[in-house]
């Protein structure tokens, strides 16, 4: 019978938490050198299974109109899989955070305390669309210790399932349990038994929609993490380079639409007006349709192609696209468009593009977002890119974790106190 076909009742997936909680228990004792064995080893299935993976994901694909922006996130090729093959190589070679002293200190009464990285436990990741995920979370929890249960979407249920395969065939192989990973299945009833895994799941993180994200937040027991939603800035000041800001726009606009990373909004200085036509023309040939304000509009018509212009209304300001859509906000100054920005940011990614050192210095510390860039592509906000291996997530929190979470982000600590028969007075 297949996997979504099952008929779950809520004894039977407690049950399935049990076996992954009593699988954490022995997980963080497997040694480093055994643990980076594996993910090589899982890092050339991966590859040697692109056939099977990518048969799976034909599945998937075929279920989705290609005109849905969550399509690109699906989809799979042998380059993407080489690239994951690759992230979890990269993990391999990072160092463990598991046992590292974070802090020590010995008491005037002779205890010795130590506060020590510890796996977080049972890790719970919901996420729609996104296949890779499964490869990079299981990369990062085995890493850290952490056993995973897995909560797809119906949209991808065919290609996770085919990954799951790989990384169970992979740890049968080294002896070790396979139920430190758990794929549930993909109906919404299995989400809400997750939600109220209390006691089985130390914590839950979502990655999709805002819409996901908030469902999740607002009826889980189990903590959460929030991944949040990317609705990303970027600011062209008064003192901006053309040419370098051109090549930004077009890069953190156009490079992969579908990510949480890309650009939404293009805020811009009144006095560089003259220069949005230049600063738009490869948004152009990549058919980008614009959401332009009054000043901007006036600008651009007549010269961007008619058919991708049209004046922006309130909705098109604070709007995560994931496509080939911008908006244009016209600004007085650098205060302006940090106000603007605070107002509608998701507080993921944001950018300025100035010569100015002094705007770029107050726009930096101003900017409450996870990830604050000056004269580069938001683009970068990656965990590989970051040096970080892979990621769980971007986090747009600050309890806990922020940014791209990677191996110490998926840890906690526990104190460790040595003593020769102290008692307290």
């Amino acid at each position: 019978m297949n996997m979504s076909d099952t008929v779950y009742s809520e004894n039977s997936l407690q049950a399935t938490f049990q076996k992954t909680l009593e699988a954490s228990r022995a997980l963080s004792l497997i040694g480093e050198e055994k643990i980076n064995e594996v993910l090589r080893a899982l890092a050339r299935e991966a590859l040697a299974n692109t056939s099977l993976i990518l048969k799976a994901n034909r599945e998937d694909l075929e279920r989705m109109d290609p005109q849905d922006p969550k399509y690109d996130r699906l989809k799979l090729s042998e380059e993407r899989i080489s690239g994951i093959a690759q992230d979890i190589e990269n993990v391999a070679q990072l160092p463990c955070p598991l046992g590292k002293v974070l802090m020590e200190k010995t008491l005037d009464n002779g205890l010795n305390l130590q506060k020590t990285r510890v796996p977080l436990g049972v890790v719970g990741i919901i996420y729609e669309s996104r296949p890779n995920v499964t490869f990079d979370v299981f990369s990062l929890c085995l890493k850290t210790g952490n056993a995973l249960v897995l909560k797809g979407g119906s949209d991808a249920h065919a290609s996770n399932t085919a990954i799951l395969g790989v990384i169970h065939k992979v740890l049968q192989s080294f002896d070790l349990d396979t139920d430190i990973v758990t794929l549930l299945p993909a109906d919404r009833a299995a989400t809400k038994e997750m939600l109220q895994a209390v006691g089985y799941i130390d914590i839950i993180i979502p990655r999709g929609s805002q819409g996901l994200i908030n469902f999740v937040r607002d009826n889980s027991k189990v903590p959460v993490i929030e991944t949040g939603a990317g609705i990303v800035h970027t600011y062209f000041d008064a003192s901006a380079d053309l040419e370098k800001g051109k090549r930004i726009v077009e890069n953190a606009k156009t490079r992969r639409v579908s990510v949480c990373n890309a650009l939404d909004c293009l805020v811009i200085h009144d006095s560089r007006l003259g220069d949005l036509q230049v600063i738009v023309e490869g948004l152009a040939q990549k058919e980008v349709h614009i959401y332009a304000d009054e000043q901007a509009f006036q600008q651009l018509n007549g010269v961007y192609p008619a058919a991708l212009l049209e004046r922006a209304g309130e909705a098109h300001f604070g709007t995560e696209f994931l496509s080939m859509k911008l908006s244009i906000k016209t600004v007085e100054s650098l205060e302006h468009a940090i106000s603007h920005i605070t107002r509608y940011s998701s507080k993921h990614s944001e950018a300025i593009i100035a010569e100015d050192e002094k705007a770029v210095d107050h726009f930096l510390k101003a900017v409450d977002a996870a990830a604050v860039y000056a004269n580069t592509s938001t683009a970068f906000t990656d965990g590989a890119q970051f040096g970080l291996g892979a990621e769980i997530g971007i986090s747009t929190q600050k309890l806990h974790a922020r940014g791209p979470m990677a191996l110490e982000e998926l840890t906690s600590y526990k104190w460790i106190i040595r003593g020769n028969g102290q008692v307290r007075p």
